[in-house]
């Protein structure tokens, strides 16, 4: 099992031992994986200190005093996106392929800064990587995550595609935005961590295009990084969630109505294989938000189908209503994923009890 901080070793670890929490630190640089930077989302930590990741919403937070902060990072291709948010302020951060340096901070005031780091974009997109942060100050520890956690499982819709989409203009891979999908809405309303374990185009079963010999949920699932030629494997037990929730459907449903005992027995296979992998967690099946007409009800109807076979009483089903976009793109807008939000937050605290 993978720590969720970077190991503290020598002198460091002696103070930690003494005074019972990590100390400040007067260094000017430090690893991505170091204990001062909290992360959230999956990813894979390399012996090194590198943190590489391709899954929208993958996180880091850290606490500094200094008047400058930057970041060695490192991109796939051109078509990575970060959102950079210091002291509560958001930018939008494009990254060049290739090994670079990312300003965070420059010309502060001198005092304490909180800063985050949010991966906007799909794994299909590009992988990234954060290498070492760099100040003129000192880090203070991290911050602490909330205690419940959250896994959401889905498409492009999970994902937040073009949720920033400029009308009548080309679409392009600034559009995605995770920190305001439904899922990163829904885990700030609820005080929770969230991992969004998404991929567009992908389906339970199949692709939007009726294709079987891709990745698809049962497959992206057991990744840390669903990169097709160089996938990353994922350690469920790095990652305890108290609720999962499925919103798939909508690529599988795309070519047409698929075959309800195919469908309907991968799913049920897909759900005790995720009962098995997370005894604390409750299961959470829904519609994937798109669809309407015979397809929305042929889906509600399997998955009551597949909560009755499955028959654990931590499995449940909720509906969730169709946000078929707009006349740019067919994926709903912000105001719509807004929505999906509030249609799935009064369900999910009923189970919860939160």
């Amino acid at each position: 099992m993978k720590p969720s901080h970077g190991r503290l070793t020598g002198c460091a670890a002696i103070l930690v031992a003494l005074w019972g929490h990590t100390p400040l630190v007067a260094a000017a640089s430090m690893t991505a994986a170091d204990s001062h930077v909290a992360r959230m989302g999956r990813s894979d930590i390399n012996a090194d200190g590198v943190v590489r990741f391709g899954y929208p919403g993958v996180s880091f937070f850290l606490n500094f005093e200094g008047t400058r902060l930057s970041v060695e990072a490192e991109a796939s291709g051109t078509n990575s996106y970060l959102d950079v948010i210091v002291d509560g302020v958001a930018r939008k951060v494009r990254l060049a392929a290739g090994r670079q340096t990312v300003v965070l901070l420059d010309h502060a005031a001198a005092g304490k800064h909180a800063v985050e780091i949010v991966n906007r974009s799909e794994t299909w997109h590009g992988t990234a990587a954060l290498l070492r942060f760099d100040t003129d100050g000192k880090w203070n520890p991290a911050p602490v995550l909330p205690g419940r956690k959250m896994l959401m499982l889905g498409d492009s819709v999970t994902c937040g595609e073009a949720i920033d989409r400029v009308p009548g203009a080309k679409k392009e891979p600034a559009w995605w935005n995770a920190r305001s999908s439904y899922g990163m809405l829904m885990a700030r309303s609820l005080h929770a961590q969230v991992q969004l374990v998404c991929y567009g185009g992908r389906g339970l079963i199949r692709t939007w295009d009726n294709k079987t010999d891709e990745m698809n949920l049962p497959d992206y699932y057991r990744l840390a990084i669903p990169d097709r030629d160089k996938p990353v494997q994922w350690d469920q037990r790095d990652y305890r969630p108290d609720v999962i929730l499925s919103a798939i459907g909508n690529n599988d449903f795309n070519p047409g109505i698929p075959d309800r005992e195919g469908y309907v027995g991968t799913y049920v296979r897909f759900v005790q294989t995720l009962l098995r992998d997370h005894p604390q967690a409750q299961i959470v099946l829904t519609e994937g938000g798109l669809m309407t007409g015979e397809k929305r009800e042929a889906l509600v109807e399997y998955i009551a189908e597949t909560v009755k076979r499955v028959g654990d009483k931590r499995v449940h089903a909720i509906a969730s209503k169709p946000y078929p976009g707009d006349a740019d793109d067919g994926h709903p807008t912000r105001e719509q994923t807004v929505d999906i939000a509030n249609d799935l937050l009064p369900q999910v605290r009923a189970i919860m009890g939160w």
